[in-house]
Protein backbone atom coordinates (compact mmCIF):
# COMPACT_ATOMS: atom_id res chain seq x y z
CA UNK A 1 0.00 0.00 0.00
CA UNK A 2 1.16 3.53 -0.73
CA UNK A 3 0.73 6.16 1.97
CA UNK A 4 0.48 9.93 2.18
CA UNK A 5 2.46 9.86 5.43
CA UNK A 6 4.40 7.32 7.46
CA UNK A 7 5.58 8.01 11.00
CA UNK A 8 8.51 5.66 11.50
CA UNK A 9 9.77 4.05 14.69
CA UNK A 10 7.11 5.22 17.13
CA UNK A 11 6.03 4.04 20.55
CA UNK A 12 2.28 3.86 21.26
CA UNK A 13 0.73 4.76 24.63
CA UNK A 14 0.04 1.10 25.46
CA UNK A 15 3.30 -0.30 24.08
CA UNK A 16 5.12 -2.68 26.43
CA UNK A 17 8.79 -1.88 27.10
CA UNK A 18 9.93 -5.04 25.33
CA UNK A 19 7.71 -4.56 22.28
CA UNK A 20 9.27 -3.31 19.05
CA UNK A 21 8.52 0.16 17.78
CA UNK A 22 5.93 0.43 15.01
CA UNK A 23 5.17 2.59 12.00
CA UNK A 24 1.90 4.44 11.41
CA UNK A 25 0.74 4.76 7.82
CA UNK A 26 -1.74 7.48 6.88
CA UNK A 27 -3.88 7.67 3.76
CA UNK A 28 -6.52 10.31 2.95
CA UNK A 29 -6.42 11.74 6.46
CA UNK A 30 -6.99 8.42 8.19
CA UNK A 31 -4.81 5.78 9.78
CA UNK A 32 -4.38 3.05 7.18
CA UNK A 33 -1.88 0.75 8.92
CA UNK A 34 -0.06 0.29 12.22
CA UNK A 35 2.75 -2.26 12.14
CA UNK A 36 6.52 -2.62 12.41
CA UNK A 37 8.49 -1.94 9.23
CA UNK A 38 5.66 -0.80 6.96
CA UNK A 39 6.49 -1.20 3.29
CA UNK A 40 5.13 0.74 0.36
CA UNK A 41 5.84 4.24 -0.87
CA UNK A 42 5.05 7.37 1.12
CA UNK A 43 4.92 10.99 0.02
CA UNK A 44 6.17 12.02 3.45
CA UNK A 45 8.17 9.97 5.95
CA UNK A 46 8.95 11.24 9.42
CA UNK A 47 11.32 9.34 11.73
CA UNK A 48 10.14 9.54 15.34
CA UNK A 49 13.23 7.94 16.83
CA UNK A 50 11.39 5.72 19.27
CA UNK A 51 9.34 8.58 20.67
CA UNK A 52 5.77 8.41 21.94
CA UNK A 53 2.94 9.03 19.49
CA UNK A 54 -0.59 9.44 20.83
CA UNK A 55 -3.90 10.72 19.60
CA UNK A 56 -4.22 14.47 20.01
CA UNK A 57 -4.96 15.84 23.46
CA UNK A 58 -8.59 16.59 24.33
CA UNK A 59 -9.31 19.93 26.01
CA UNK A 60 -12.67 19.30 27.66
CA UNK A 61 -13.17 22.61 29.49
CA UNK A 62 -11.79 26.02 28.56
CA UNK A 63 -13.15 29.58 28.39
CA UNK A 64 -11.94 31.06 25.13
CA UNK A 65 -14.32 34.01 25.22
CA UNK A 66 -12.79 35.54 28.35
CA UNK A 67 -9.18 34.45 27.97
CA UNK A 68 -6.37 37.03 27.89
CA UNK A 69 -8.22 39.94 29.53
CA UNK A 70 -5.86 40.61 32.45
CA UNK A 71 -4.75 43.89 30.93
CA UNK A 72 -8.22 45.39 31.09
CA UNK A 73 -9.24 44.12 34.54
CA UNK A 74 -8.53 45.57 37.96
CA UNK A 75 -5.49 43.98 39.55
CA UNK A 76 -5.87 41.66 42.52
CA UNK A 77 -4.49 43.27 45.66
CA UNK A 78 -5.43 40.79 48.39
CA UNK A 79 -6.24 37.11 48.80
CA UNK A 80 -9.72 37.51 50.25
CA UNK A 81 -12.31 38.25 49.17
CA UNK A 82 -11.40 37.17 45.67
CA UNK A 83 -13.65 38.88 43.17
CA UNK A 84 -12.83 37.04 39.95
CA UNK A 85 -16.37 37.04 38.61
CA UNK A 86 -16.96 40.67 39.56
CA UNK A 87 -13.68 41.81 37.96
CA UNK A 88 -14.50 39.88 34.79
CA UNK A 89 -18.12 41.04 34.75
CA UNK A 90 -17.01 44.66 34.96
CA UNK A 91 -15.30 44.48 31.55
CA UNK A 92 -17.67 42.20 29.63
CA UNK A 93 -19.41 45.21 28.12
CA UNK A 94 -16.14 45.94 26.27
CA UNK A 95 -16.21 42.59 24.46
CA UNK A 96 -16.88 42.76 20.73
CA UNK A 97 -17.22 39.89 18.31
CA UNK A 98 -13.88 40.82 16.74
CA UNK A 99 -12.19 41.23 20.12
CA UNK A 100 -13.37 37.81 21.30
CA UNK A 101 -12.28 36.17 18.06
CA UNK A 102 -8.82 37.73 18.26
CA UNK A 103 -8.18 36.79 21.90
CA UNK A 104 -9.74 33.34 21.58
CA UNK A 105 -7.83 32.69 18.37
CA UNK A 106 -4.54 33.39 20.10
CA UNK A 107 -5.46 31.02 22.92
CA UNK A 108 -6.50 28.30 20.48
CA UNK A 109 -3.16 28.59 18.71
CA UNK A 110 -1.36 28.07 22.02
CA UNK A 111 -3.46 24.95 22.65
CA UNK A 112 -2.79 23.65 19.15
CA UNK A 113 0.94 24.20 19.63
CA UNK A 114 0.80 21.91 22.67
CA UNK A 115 -1.00 19.09 20.88
CA UNK A 116 -4.72 19.69 21.46
CA UNK A 117 -6.81 18.47 18.52
CA UNK A 118 -10.30 18.43 20.15
CA UNK A 119 -11.79 21.12 22.35
CA UNK A 120 -14.97 22.03 24.22
CA UNK A 121 -15.14 25.70 25.11
CA UNK A 122 -17.61 27.22 27.54
CA UNK A 123 -19.08 30.53 26.37
CA UNK A 124 -21.17 32.72 28.64
CA UNK A 125 -24.23 34.70 27.66
CA UNK A 126 -26.18 37.29 29.62
CA UNK A 127 -27.59 40.78 28.99
CA UNK A 128 -24.13 42.34 29.54
CA UNK A 129 -22.37 40.47 26.76
CA UNK A 130 -25.34 39.26 24.72
CA UNK A 131 -24.29 36.76 22.06
CA UNK A 132 -21.03 38.52 21.20
CA UNK A 133 -18.90 35.90 22.91
CA UNK A 134 -20.75 33.14 21.10
CA UNK A 135 -20.39 34.82 17.73
CA UNK A 136 -16.70 35.52 18.26
CA UNK A 137 -15.91 31.93 19.20
CA UNK A 138 -18.22 30.43 16.59
CA UNK A 139 -16.26 32.20 13.88
CA UNK A 140 -13.23 30.16 14.90
CA UNK A 141 -14.79 26.73 14.29
CA UNK A 142 -14.14 26.86 10.55
CA UNK A 143 -11.07 29.08 10.84
CA UNK A 144 -9.18 26.47 12.86
CA UNK A 145 -10.74 23.27 11.53
CA UNK A 146 -7.37 22.52 9.88
CA UNK A 147 -5.92 21.87 13.35
CA UNK A 148 -8.66 21.35 15.94
CA UNK A 149 -12.32 20.36 16.26
CA UNK A 150 -14.15 22.90 18.41
CA UNK A 151 -17.53 22.62 20.12
CA UNK A 152 -19.33 25.27 22.17
CA UNK A 153 -21.06 24.86 25.53
CA UNK A 154 -23.26 27.85 26.37
CA UNK A 155 -23.51 28.83 30.04
CA UNK A 156 -24.98 31.49 32.41
CA UNK A 157 -21.91 32.52 34.44
CA UNK A 158 -23.66 35.20 36.51
CA UNK A 159 -26.90 33.37 37.21
CA UNK A 160 -29.94 32.24 35.28
CA UNK A 161 -33.07 32.46 37.42
CA UNK A 162 -31.88 35.72 38.99
CA UNK A 163 -30.61 37.33 35.77
CA UNK A 164 -33.55 38.32 33.53
CA UNK A 165 -32.93 37.86 29.83
CA UNK A 166 -30.28 35.17 30.26
CA UNK A 167 -32.66 32.26 29.70
CA UNK A 168 -33.72 33.67 26.34
CA UNK A 169 -30.07 34.17 25.34
CA UNK A 170 -29.24 30.58 26.31
CA UNK A 171 -32.01 29.31 24.07
CA UNK A 172 -30.90 31.61 21.25
CA UNK A 173 -27.35 30.29 21.55
CA UNK A 174 -28.57 26.69 21.39
CA UNK A 175 -30.40 27.58 18.19
CA UNK A 176 -27.34 29.31 16.78
CA UNK A 177 -24.24 27.17 17.18
CA UNK A 178 -23.94 25.93 20.76
CA UNK A 179 -24.11 22.13 20.93
CA UNK A 180 -23.74 21.63 24.70
CA UNK A 181 -25.57 23.38 27.55
CA UNK A 182 -23.84 24.44 30.76
CA UNK A 183 -24.58 25.88 34.17
CA UNK A 184 -22.99 27.79 37.05
CA UNK A 185 -25.52 27.47 39.90
CA UNK A 186 -23.05 28.74 42.53
CA UNK A 187 -23.87 32.26 41.31
CA UNK A 188 -27.65 31.75 41.21
CA UNK A 189 -30.01 32.60 44.04
CA UNK A 190 -31.91 29.38 43.28
CA UNK A 191 -29.33 26.72 42.48
CA UNK A 192 -31.73 23.78 42.08
CA UNK A 193 -33.97 25.81 39.75
CA UNK A 194 -31.03 26.60 37.46
CA UNK A 195 -29.98 22.97 37.34
CA UNK A 196 -33.51 21.81 36.53
CA UNK A 197 -33.88 24.44 33.81
CA UNK A 198 -30.61 23.37 32.20
CA UNK A 199 -31.85 19.78 32.07
CA UNK A 200 -35.02 21.07 30.39
CA UNK A 201 -32.93 22.82 27.73
CA UNK A 202 -30.81 19.70 27.21
CA UNK A 203 -33.90 17.60 26.62
CA UNK A 204 -35.50 20.20 24.35
CA UNK A 205 -32.43 20.48 22.10
CA UNK A 206 -31.12 16.91 22.65
CA UNK A 207 -27.67 18.09 23.74
CA UNK A 208 -25.15 17.07 26.38
CA UNK A 209 -24.72 18.92 29.68
CA UNK A 210 -21.50 20.30 31.18
CA UNK A 211 -21.90 22.22 34.46
CA UNK A 212 -19.67 24.24 36.78
CA UNK A 213 -20.61 22.77 40.12
CA UNK A 214 -19.91 22.59 43.84
CA UNK A 215 -16.96 24.93 44.23
CA UNK A 216 -16.31 25.63 47.90
CA UNK A 217 -14.49 24.67 51.06
CA UNK A 218 -17.32 22.70 52.68
CA UNK A 219 -19.12 19.61 51.45
CA UNK A 220 -22.51 20.84 52.61
CA UNK A 221 -25.38 21.09 50.11
CA UNK A 222 -23.89 19.10 47.26
CA UNK A 223 -25.63 20.01 43.99
CA UNK A 224 -23.89 16.97 42.50
CA UNK A 225 -26.51 14.73 44.10
CA UNK A 226 -29.38 16.57 42.38
CA UNK A 227 -27.53 16.33 39.07
CA UNK A 228 -27.17 12.57 39.53
CA UNK A 229 -30.88 12.29 40.35
CA UNK A 230 -31.94 14.23 37.24
CA UNK A 231 -29.46 12.39 35.03
CA UNK A 232 -31.08 9.09 35.97
CA UNK A 233 -34.62 10.49 35.81
CA UNK A 234 -34.21 11.70 32.23
CA UNK A 235 -31.91 8.94 30.96
CA UNK A 236 -29.01 11.33 30.34
CA UNK A 237 -26.33 8.98 31.70
CA UNK A 238 -23.04 9.39 29.83
CA UNK A 239 -24.13 12.82 28.59
CA UNK A 240 -23.52 14.86 31.75
CA UNK A 241 -20.24 16.29 33.04
CA UNK A 242 -19.57 18.48 36.05
CA UNK A 243 -16.49 20.65 36.55
CA UNK A 244 -14.56 21.81 39.64
CA UNK A 245 -16.53 19.97 42.39
CA UNK A 246 -13.84 21.07 44.84
CA UNK A 247 -16.24 20.54 47.74
CA UNK A 248 -15.43 16.84 47.46
CA UNK A 249 -11.83 17.62 48.43
CA UNK A 250 -13.07 18.59 51.91
CA UNK A 251 -14.82 15.25 52.50
CA UNK A 252 -13.63 12.19 54.37
CA UNK A 253 -12.52 9.59 51.88
CA UNK A 254 -15.33 7.08 52.61
CA UNK A 255 -17.91 9.84 52.11
CA UNK A 256 -16.23 10.98 48.89
CA UNK A 257 -16.26 7.39 47.67
CA UNK A 258 -20.03 7.26 48.18
CA UNK A 259 -20.52 10.36 46.06
CA UNK A 260 -18.15 8.97 43.43
CA UNK A 261 -20.10 5.71 43.30
CA UNK A 262 -23.31 7.71 42.92
CA UNK A 263 -21.80 9.63 40.00
CA UNK A 264 -20.48 6.48 38.35
CA UNK A 265 -23.84 4.72 38.66
CA UNK A 266 -25.70 7.72 37.23
CA UNK A 267 -23.22 8.29 34.39
CA UNK A 268 -22.04 11.72 35.52
CA UNK A 269 -18.45 12.54 34.53
CA UNK A 270 -16.01 14.88 36.28
CA UNK A 271 -13.57 17.49 34.99
CA UNK A 272 -11.00 18.87 37.39
CA UNK A 273 -9.75 22.40 36.64
CA UNK A 274 -6.56 22.13 38.63
CA UNK A 275 -4.96 25.53 38.10
CA UNK A 276 -8.15 27.47 38.78
CA UNK A 277 -9.14 25.39 41.79
CA UNK A 278 -5.68 25.84 43.31
CA UNK A 279 -5.61 29.55 42.61
CA UNK A 280 -9.10 30.37 43.89
CA UNK A 281 -9.35 27.87 46.73
CA UNK A 282 -8.39 28.05 50.36
CA UNK A 283 -8.82 31.81 50.63
CA UNK A 284 -10.85 31.49 53.81
CA UNK A 285 -7.69 30.90 55.85
CA UNK A 286 -4.17 32.27 56.08
CA UNK A 287 -2.45 29.09 57.32
CA UNK A 288 -2.44 25.43 56.38
CA UNK A 289 -4.19 26.49 53.18
CA UNK A 290 -6.11 23.50 51.73
CA UNK A 291 -5.38 22.39 48.19
CA UNK A 292 -9.05 22.62 47.09
CA UNK A 293 -8.44 20.07 44.31
CA UNK A 294 -10.51 16.90 44.11
CA UNK A 295 -8.53 13.67 43.71
CA UNK A 296 -9.57 12.64 40.21
CA UNK A 297 -7.62 9.38 40.48
CA UNK A 298 -9.72 8.31 43.44
CA UNK A 299 -12.96 9.08 41.62
CA UNK A 300 -11.73 7.25 38.54
CA UNK A 301 -11.01 4.22 40.72
CA UNK A 302 -14.70 4.29 41.66
CA UNK A 303 -15.70 4.22 38.00
CA UNK A 304 -16.19 7.94 37.30
CA UNK A 305 -15.06 9.13 33.85
CA UNK A 306 -12.60 11.92 34.64
CA UNK A 307 -10.77 14.59 32.67
CA UNK A 308 -8.37 17.39 33.53
CA UNK A 309 -8.57 20.68 31.66
CA UNK A 310 -7.25 24.23 31.46
CA UNK A 311 -10.40 26.25 32.28
CA UNK A 312 -9.36 29.91 32.40
CA UNK A 313 -6.20 31.37 30.89
CA UNK A 314 -4.83 34.84 31.71
CA UNK A 315 -7.93 36.27 33.34
CA UNK A 316 -8.96 37.02 36.95
CA UNK A 317 -10.06 33.42 37.54
CA UNK A 318 -6.59 32.13 36.59
CA UNK A 319 -3.94 34.72 35.73
CA UNK A 320 -1.62 32.04 34.34
CA UNK A 321 -1.65 29.46 31.56
CA UNK A 322 -0.37 28.60 28.12
CA UNK A 323 -2.80 25.91 26.93
CA UNK A 324 -0.44 23.03 27.72
CA UNK A 325 -2.63 20.22 28.99
CA UNK A 326 0.29 18.08 30.09
CA UNK A 327 1.26 20.85 32.50
CA UNK A 328 -2.23 20.71 34.02
CA UNK A 329 -2.13 16.94 34.44
CA UNK A 330 1.38 17.08 35.89
CA UNK A 331 0.17 19.69 38.42
CA UNK A 332 -2.85 17.54 39.26
CA UNK A 333 -0.70 14.49 39.99
CA UNK A 334 1.67 16.53 42.15
CA UNK A 335 -0.99 18.26 44.22
CA UNK A 336 -2.99 15.06 44.81
CA UNK A 337 0.22 13.12 45.52
CA UNK A 338 -0.27 10.50 42.83
CA UNK A 339 3.26 9.41 41.98
CA UNK A 340 3.33 5.69 41.15
CA UNK A 341 3.61 4.64 37.53
CA UNK A 342 0.04 3.27 37.57
CA UNK A 343 -1.35 6.49 39.07
CA UNK A 344 0.55 8.69 36.63
CA UNK A 345 -0.63 6.55 33.72
CA UNK A 346 -4.24 6.89 34.91
CA UNK A 347 -3.81 10.67 35.08
CA UNK A 348 -2.45 10.68 31.52
CA UNK A 349 -5.72 9.14 30.34
CA UNK A 350 -7.58 12.15 31.75
CA UNK A 351 -6.47 14.33 28.88
CA UNK A 352 -6.56 11.60 26.23
CA UNK A 353 -8.82 8.54 26.22
CA UNK A 354 -10.95 9.38 29.28
CA UNK A 355 -11.35 12.97 28.12
CA UNK A 356 -12.51 11.63 24.76
CA UNK A 357 -15.07 9.43 26.54
CA UNK A 358 -16.39 12.45 28.43
CA UNK A 359 -16.97 14.25 25.13
CA UNK A 360 -18.39 11.08 23.56
CA UNK A 361 -15.82 11.05 20.77
CA UNK A 362 -16.45 7.77 18.98
CA UNK A 363 -13.45 8.00 16.63
CA UNK A 364 -10.69 8.69 19.14
CA UNK A 365 -7.53 6.63 19.36
CA UNK A 366 -4.80 5.15 17.19
CA UNK A 367 -6.61 2.49 15.20
CA UNK A 368 -6.88 1.60 11.53
CA UNK A 369 -9.70 3.61 10.01
CA UNK A 370 -9.59 6.34 12.62
CA UNK A 371 -8.65 9.96 11.93
CA UNK A 372 -4.92 10.65 11.79
CA UNK A 373 -4.96 13.15 14.67
CA UNK A 374 -1.50 12.39 15.99
CA UNK A 375 0.98 13.98 18.38
CA UNK A 376 4.69 13.17 18.71
CA UNK A 377 6.16 13.90 22.14
CA UNK A 378 9.79 14.08 23.21
CA UNK A 379 9.44 11.07 25.51
CA UNK A 380 9.32 7.28 25.11
CA UNK A 381 6.06 6.63 27.00
CA UNK A 382 3.10 8.38 28.69
CA UNK A 383 4.47 8.13 32.22
CA UNK A 384 7.75 9.79 31.30
CA UNK A 385 5.93 12.36 29.18
CA UNK A 386 3.71 13.37 32.10
CA UNK A 387 6.46 13.33 34.72
CA UNK A 388 8.67 15.60 32.61
CA UNK A 389 5.97 17.66 30.84
CA UNK A 390 7.48 16.53 27.56
CA UNK A 391 7.16 19.01 24.69
CA UNK A 392 5.12 18.26 21.60
CA UNK A 393 7.53 18.00 18.64
CA UNK A 394 4.96 17.37 15.92
CA UNK A 395 1.20 17.35 15.60
CA UNK A 396 -1.06 16.24 12.77
CA UNK A 397 -4.75 16.82 12.12
CA UNK A 398 -6.33 14.37 9.69
CA UNK A 399 -2.84 13.50 8.45
CA UNK A 400 -1.73 17.08 7.78
CA UNK A 401 1.09 18.46 9.88
CA UNK A 402 -0.05 21.38 12.04
CA UNK A 403 2.82 21.82 14.52
CA UNK A 404 6.60 21.54 14.42
CA UNK A 405 8.84 22.11 17.44
CA UNK A 406 12.53 21.33 17.24
CA UNK A 407 14.02 19.20 20.02
CA UNK A 408 16.24 21.22 22.33
CA UNK A 409 19.95 21.18 21.49
CA UNK A 410 22.75 21.83 23.95
CA UNK A 411 25.74 23.69 22.48
CA UNK A 412 28.61 22.18 24.42
CA UNK A 413 32.04 23.83 24.41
Amino acid sequence: MDFDLVLRDVRLPDSKPDEPAVDIGVKDGRIAAVAPGLGGAARDEMPAGGRLVCSGFVETHIHLDKSCILGRCEHETKRFPHLAMERTSAVKHTFTVEDVAERAGGTIEKCISHGATRMRTHVEVDPKVGLRGLEGVKALIDRYRWAIDLEICVMPQEGLTNNPGTDELMVAALKNGATVVGAAPNYDTDRPAQIRRVFEMAREFDVDIDMHLDSGASAEELDTLLVCELTEKYGWGGRVAIGHVSKLASMRQPDMDKVAKRMADAGVALTVLTATDLYLGGRHTDRNVPRNVVDANRLAEQGVVCSIASNNILNPFTPFGDGQLLRQVNMQAIVTQRGSDAEVRAAWDMTTSSAARLMRLKDYGIAVGGPADLVVLDAPDPVTALRTVAPVLMAYKRGRRTVTREPVRLHRP
